[in-house]
């Protein structure tokens, strides 16, 4: 049972379709609920970081740095997938839930070894332009989220769908997008409170970002937070938007603004607080977005809302008159950590910026932010008003400059992992540069990418800069980062593909784009253990537990992708 992208893209934006959610539900045993999110057991993944914090670490040490050698493969399930593989998948009740890409979603039975059952959203596979939304990077998705046996995920074309469990038919179905526009949903959405949130991308395009929270049972709206304000002679949806409509010049809602919060997502439950990074600019080029300068709130941007109510209440601004498609829209992990000798509650992220800061995520006070990758944008943030001192040639203009990092980004969407013992941060980055250079006029057109700035020397047809002496090879590594400290521990040359995984049993899994998953000591980066799976990278992996047996869990491979569980002593075959 499918339904195509093209008969739900006509309903309006906000619509829900029910789907005779009654009939379709299973019987569970058990149902993640909000004190399962809260608390989740020891063995289980129900939420895209595990736990609220986004630590990606698992209490599980069955598997440890004695034993990681007899790591064995325990199943092999080819689950499909047309390119890259971003999902983290998440287990319940035996079941392990992902996706693959064109937002296909599948259940896994992990005691029989089988799919459970399979969801596709039927979305057009002929080339982007045909099915309405243009992705920028490609139909990849980053996964699914688990709430009172519901199955929710986030589809290309900007819906949200709550599926069954049990079966994977799907109850509701809410365009949470303008229908046919150039938004896209690639991220894993998050439950808070009986709400699912979700943020969408595009402002490559020229659209206007916002995180939406909808009503875990029926998919109804209950609260919407736009990053960026929309045209003053519409008024303000709140005073948050007046306030940041100061910080911009001339008439940037016409290329919608930008600031699409594409993916890191988390939740103080304490605080009752939702943390939300947010993307760039559109266009790109700020002297074209906003003439005459401006920060641009919230544009790259860490923000934190009111969970009931959506509200702001605080952000902190990564990249201030964002120039060079620095978004902070990376993941973020919340930890208490003692600093200075004062316990800290802090929020942590190392967005595109090549910076790693440590916030106090209470206020959003800046603690600390140290370069992790090289940055000739910027030389270090200011510690009295943590804005970056930009270098001379940040706000290139018409004559081409070497900028490191370029927009890739020191730190992409890969997960970041944080060990409570050894009290580091675990995750990928790269070492960029690209030549830019300011485009001398800006039209903004619809459907095509909005940048306002030509990229690359293939482009120019003047000579370019040479790269920076100074600058380390280019290519990827593999960091462990001390954020007390807030300095590199240990950094091994690394072509990373997806995200980290610690665990109790001081373990660091993380795999690379030719398809390895590797086991790193989490204090010198020693590779203890390695495994050779499909070609084409290896996603996000996940440690679990089943009937007293701990295992790993992972998705890799570029073609008819597979999903991949270890467990001690295991012996399947690879196909």
């Amino acid at each position: 049972m499918s339904f195509t992208s093209r008969w739900i893209g006509g309903i309006a934006a906000g619509v829900v379709v029910v789907f005779a959610a009654a009939s379709l539900r299973g019987q569970q045993t058990r149902k993640v609920d909000d004190a399962t999110l809260l608390k989740p057991a020891d063995g289980d993944w129900a939420g895209y970081g595990r736990d609220y914090a986004e630590t990606h670490h698992s209490p599980l040490a069955q598997i440890d740095q004695s034993n990681v050698s007899r790591l064995g493969i325990a199943s092999s399930i080819e689950v499909g997938s047309e390119g890259k593989i971003e999902t983290t998948p998440l287990v319940f009740n035996g079941v392990l839930y992902g996706t693959s890409t064109w937002s296909v979603v599948y259940a896994i039975d992990l005691r029989a070894n089988r799919i459970k059952w399979q969801w596709d959203p039927a979305l057009v596979r002929g080339g982007y332009a045909a099915m309405g939304p243009r992705p920028c990077c490609g139909p990849v998705n980053r996964g699914v989220a688990l709430y009172d046996g519901k199955v929710y995920v986030g589809t290309l074309d900007g819906r949200l769908v709550a599926l069954d469990g049990e079966t994977g038919k799907p109850l509701w179905s809410v365009q949470t997008t303008p229908p046919n526009s150039d938004y896209t949903i690639t991220g894993a959405p998050r439950v808070v409170k009986g709400k699912v949130l979700i943020g969408q991308g595009g402002a490559e395009y020229g659209v206007r970002g916002f995180l939406g929270a909808y009503d875990a049972q029926t998919g109804k709206l209950a609260w919407k937070f736009f990053v960026v304000p929309g045209d003053p002679a519409k008024g303000f949806e709140d005073e948050a938007l007046a306030r940041a409509a100061k910080t911009w010049n001339g008439q940037w809602w016409k290329a919608g603004g930008g600031g699409t919060p594409w993916d890191g997502i988390a939740y103080d439950p304490e605080l009752n607080l939702v943390y939300v990074g947010t993307g760039n600019g559109s266009p790109w080029n700020a002297q074209h977005r906003s003439p005459g300068g401006g920060d641009n709130l919230y544009l790259s941007s860490i923000v934190a809302l009111n969970a009931d109510t959506g509200n702001y209440i605080w952000h902190y601004q990564t990249t201030p008159g964002d120039n060079w498609d620095f978004n902070a829209a990376q993941p973020m992990i919340l930890a208490d950590l003692t600093i200075a000798n004062q316990p800290r509650k802090v929020i942590m992220q190392a967005p595109k910026n090549g910076f790693f800061y440590v916030l106090d995520r209470t206020n959003g006070q800046y603690i600390s932010g140290e370069p992790f990758a090289f940055t000739s944008w910027a030389t270090s943030i200011d510690k009295e008003t943590g804005r970056p001192k930009e270098t001379e040639q940040a706000r290139y203009r018409f004559k081409p400059v070497r900028l490191s990092p370029s927009p890739v980004g020191a730190h992409h969407w890969p997960p970041m992992a944080f060990n409570p013992t050894t009290k580091l941060v675990y995750y990928p980055g790269q070492e960029t540069s690209m030549v830019v250079t300011m485009n001398e006029r800006f039209d903004y057109t619809e459907g095509q990418w909005n940048l306002g700035m030509t990229m690359g020397t293939a482009q120019l047809k003047v000579p370019v800069p040479p790269p920076d002496p100074k600058a380390p090879a280019m290519g990827g590594f593999f960091v462990a980062w001390d954020p007390i400290a807030n300095k590199q521990v240990w950094r091994l040359p690394f072509q990373s593909s997806g995200g980290a995984l610690s665990t109790a049993g001081q373990l660091i899994f993380v795999g690379n784009s030719a398809g390895k998953l590797f086991a790193l000591d989490p204090l010198t980066g020693k590779t203890l253990w390695e495994s050779q799976l499909a070609p084409g990278g290896v996603a996000t992996p996940i440690s679990y537990e089943l009937d007293g047996k701990q295992y790993i869990a992972v998705m890799a491979g570029i073609k008819g992708g597979r999903v991949y569980t270890f467990a001690l002593d295991a012996k399947q075959t690879i196909p």
